[in-house]
């Protein structure tokens, strides 16, 4: 897994991270989504590594990086605190601008880096989701059937001794799927307790704080300056529940284009190449 990537763990001003690194080229952030550690990434990042410098973090609250204080707010799990920590482990690794990736729970967070630091980003590729704040607004039956844990998750302490009763049952995961190094990484990851909270912490960001930082940005008229690739899953909900994904993001974007790709939700896991090839044509657009 990640052959030829080094691994540190760096020290931040406000989070100690986990990262993989490696490769050559211009520099990718990957950011990856719950309950999944940077180890999601393997297969993709290695078919980006020969044309770009993939770095792989653990977000904050996840995998084997830092857990933030509680506060309550839930500012410290915020995506625009998660920011602050993507711009300042890339200035760590020598890069001043970048392109970034995020997936699920990490998409919100790719999202907040572009649209609070622009002059940063050079592109932004958005995976399985939409603004939160778009999700909270278009919320309707088939959302809170489909969705229900975004508001169980938004509960103190329930999810946590829910979860942790049996993670594998709740969370679900194989070696077959994940590759046996990426599931021993996870599966370590959802039995730790403090893991756990942070993961659910980062949901009761979005439901607190984290869409109240995306209505200020469409008060303001604020839209991502860079140009933007949104992709999602065939086989997971998000056509289901929007209809025309790109419509959602059309007024939160200046250069956008996107599609589908025949998979389930765990796109790094289940179409690597196919996810890989989109990301290489939009990189080099």
């Amino acid at each position: 897994m990640f052959e030829g990537f080094q691994l540190e763990i760096v020290e931040l001003s406000e989070a100690t991270l986990r990262v993989r690194y490696g490769g050559s080229g211009p520099p990718v952030l990957l950011l990856h989504g719950h309950p999944r550690t940077h180890a999601t990434w393997h297969r993709v990042a290695s078919l980006l590594a020969p044309y770009y410098t993939v770095i792989c973090p653990d977000l904050r609250g996840f995998g084997q990086s830092s857990q933030p204080a509680d506060t309550p707010d839930h500012a410290n799990s915020s995506k625009r605190a998660k920011a602050r920590d993507c711009i300042e482990l890339m200035h760590h690794l020598g890069f001043d601008r970048f392109t970034i990736v995020g997936h699920d729970r990490g998409s919100y967070t790719a999202f907040r880096t572009a649209m609070d630091y622009p002059d940063a980003i050079e592109r932004a590729a958005i995976l399985d989701g939409v603004p939160i704040l778009e999700a909270l607004e278009r919320c309707d039956d088939r959302f809170a059937t489909e969705w229900w844990h975004w508001f169980f998750f938004a509960q103190p302490e329930k999810p946590e001794r829910a979860i942790l009763a049996d993670p594998d049952a709740w969370y679900g995961g194989s070696e077959k799927a994940m590759g046996v190094e990426s599931y021993a990484d996870f599966r370590k990851a959802i039995h730790d307790p403090d893991v756990v909270h942070g993961m659910i912490e980062d949901y009761r960001a979005g439901m607190s704080i984290d869409h109240l930082h995306d209505r200020e940005d469409r008060e303001q008229g604020r839209r991502l300056q860079c140009p933007t690739l949104v992709l999602w899953s065939l086989r997971d909900d998000l056509e289901r529940l929007y209809g025309d994904v790109l419509e959602v993001w059309r007024p939160w974007t200046t250069t956008l284009t996107g599609r589908g790709i025949d998979c389930g939700h765990h796109m790094a896991e289940e179409a690597p190449e196919a996810l890989a090839n989109a990301l290489l044509r939009f990189f080099k657009e």
